[in-house]
């Protein structure tokens, strides 16, 4: 097949969650190259390593964003989409460390101090790293002194903040709030099942959205 045709072939393992061809998932492709070996077969026969995530992989975990946040598609779809991505991109890891492929950015994501409910933020942190994108998870509980010692060591970094409680909603505030002060330059997206695009204005966030395919699209519009 030509260049355009393995590429489309890549992007399409992704949105499908065909991770390999000993994948028994999804059972009408049960036999079929996946995601692992057409990224390997891409870069034997020449094709560029960024063209290999920029119009392999990177399209295909977008197609399943867009499908999640129109109730398409579901988590475990997204989590095969997801694992697919992983197996192309490990075969890119060599051209990241060298600086041939460069991502678009970096993105630190964390659950907020006192909530420890990871679910949405796994989601979006793999919606985002399908979307060209370096995530730092730092995980659940996550105090503001956490975020800012990680906005530190990644200068230029954007920050994500979940959480799932309304009683966690005020650590939410207190995080934004001392995030902005010492670092005031910092891009805060928030989200989680009781924010609102009220409180965001209210807390003084840059951004929300009620679906991880609404943060790739501004991360992409302002990067």
């Amino acid at each position: 097949m030509n260049p355009e045709e393995l590429l489309a072939k890549i992007a399409k393992c992704v949105e499908r969650g065909k991770v390999n061809k000993t994948s028994p998932y999804p059972p009408d492709l049960k036999g079929e190259d996946g995601a692992d070996e057409l990224s390997a077969q891409a870069l034997v026969e020449g094709i560029a390593a960024d063209q290999v995530l920029g119009q392999g992989l990177v399209p295909g975990m977008q197609i399943v964003g867009v499908k999640f946040r129109e109730n398409k598609v579901f988590v475990p779809e997204v989590l095969m989409a997801a694992k697919a991505m992983s197996a192309g991109m490990k075969h890119l890891k060599p051209y990241f460390q060298s600086g041939e492929v460069k991502r678009k950015g970096i993105f630190i994501i964390g659950t907020v101090m006192g909530d420890l409910h990871d679910i949405g933020k796994n989601l979006l942190g793999m919606i985002v790293e399908g979307a060209g994108w370096q995530v730092i998870d730092l995980g659940i509980d996550v105090p503001a002194a956490k975020f800012i010692a990680a906005i530190d060591e990644n200068p230029g970094a954007y920050v994500g903040l979940s959480c799932l409680l309304t009683t966690t909603m005020l650590n939410m505030e207190k995080i934004v709030t001392e995030i902005k002060a010492i670092r005031p330059d910092t891009k805060v997206l928030i989200g989680g099942a009781p924010v609102t695009e009220d409180f965001r204005q209210k807390i003084g966030a840059d951004w929300y959205s009620q679906d991880p395919q609404g943060a790739v699209d501004y991360l992409n519009k302002i990067a």
